[in-house]
């Protein structure tokens, strides 16, 4: 196992003071803005949820649907998706003295380890569980246990009291891990999701590898009619791979390593979107961490596959892609970074200000935003 797989990532910090204005990017987000079901349960078709899209040019907003996501997209523009799959990463747990918990599975990693989350339940949502140690073992269903081994983070190996939420583990399971999930485990969901709902609820339609812990939800409003409304127009799209770990809503940490794969056909396709001035349109920021981890500095972008650890802040502008197909992030939320640095912060403060104030939904199951870059 190759140690380099657990340095440290550089920490964020986006912000200072609360100002209502957004000025920060540190806002109050209202409780009924939250979406805490799918838009199905609310009567919509996927691609029935709303979408703004922002301008960075002249801070223009148009306000429609996603279905209607071709006319403004041209022939020649280059979507990008990540066909990573939802998996059932969480698994009801018990500790030895009876605690009763839940393991959410975040990150495989090599030589059969995981990197994983341990939380206590607390109502109709969990919350981290700070009491782990070293060594311990904890018991899941069917006579099936995981040892943590040390925390993942390696600040945290040598300090006490430190507020563990990752470990390194190790399962004992006498059948396929991936098996075990599909008859034991469920899908991770947040405290705004009140009820639970089935894996296929946490796909995207066009998923072909299974392997995230929490979805790539930029993508979840695609139909397979719109896809084809989409290539029927001269648009083309492209896949890659980035595996998505868990996330925190209540630290707001920084991304850690994810594992990616940039093929080379996908990687031949964003050049010549931009050989030929056409857009490069990411969906979702799993796809921009990945497609920017294999650009160069001149802006080529290279075919590849690894540990995803690029910190996408304002400070290093965006190479590969000039549009970004995204949900609507939590306050604070070190995702706001990556979007600063393709549209610059006075525009995500503007356009944070009209979803805030034209009520679009937040989160997995929410509304969408398409942020258009100069090319």
């Amino acid at each position: 196992m190759s140690a380099e797989i657990y340095q440290p990532l550089p920490v964020l910090s986006l912000s200072a003071a609360r100002v209502q204005d957004l000025g920060s990017l540190d806002f109050e987000l209202p409780a009924e803005l939250e979406a805490g079901e799918p838009p199905e349960a609310r009567g919509l078709a996927r691609d029935g949820v709303r979408l703004m899209v922002s301008y960075c040019a002249d801070d223009r907003v148009v306000h429609t649907r996603f279905r209607n996501l071709p006319e403004f997209l041209e022939a020649g523009d280059l979507v990008v998706v990540n066909t990573s799959g939802t998996v059932n990463a969480a698994l009801k747990a018990i500790r030895s003295d009876g605690t009763p918990l839940e393991l959410h599975l975040s990150t495989r990693l090599m030589a059969d380890l995981w990197v994983v989350e341990v939380r206590r339940p607390e109502g109709t949502a969990t919350r981290p569980f700070y009491d782990a140690t070293p060594g311990e073992k904890i018991t899941l269903p069917g006579d099936v246990s995981v040892r943590l081994h040390t925390p993942y983070r390696p600040d945290q190996r040598n300090r006490e009291n430190a507020d563990v939420r990752l470990w390194i583990g190790t399962f004992d399971v006498p059948i396929p891990l991936d098996d075990y999930l599909d008859q034991q485990g469920f899908p991770i969901r947040y405290g705004y999701v009140t009820q639970a709902w089935p894996l296929d609820t946490y796909r995207t339609v066009y998923a072909t590898e299974p392997g995230s812990a929490t979805m790539p939800s930029a993508g979840r409003a695609f139909t397979p009619e719109l896809i084809t409304r989409l290539v029927a127009g001269g648009v083309q799209v492209a896949p890659l791979v980035l595996h998505t770990g868990v996330a925190s809503l209540e630290d707001h940490e920084p991304p850690y390593e994810e594992f990616y794969r940039v093929p080379t056909e996908t990687a031949r396709q964003v050049n010549a979107a931009h050989e030929a001035g056409k857009r490069v349109v990411a969906v979702g920021t799993t796809v921009v961490r990945a497609l920017e981890t294999v650009t160069d500095v001149g802006g080529i972008t290279h075919p590849g596959e690894g540990w995803a650890r690029l910190v996408i802040t304002p400070d290093r502008s965006l190479r590969a892609v000039n549009a970004l197909l995204t949900g609507f992030h939590e306050p604070e939320a070190t995702h706001l970074s990556m979007l600063q640095a393709l549209a610059g912060q006075d525009h995500v403060r503007m356009a944070y200000a009209e979803a805030l104030r034209e009520q679009y939904l937040w989160h997995e199951f929410g509304d969408l935003h398409l942020i258009v870059a100069e090319r």
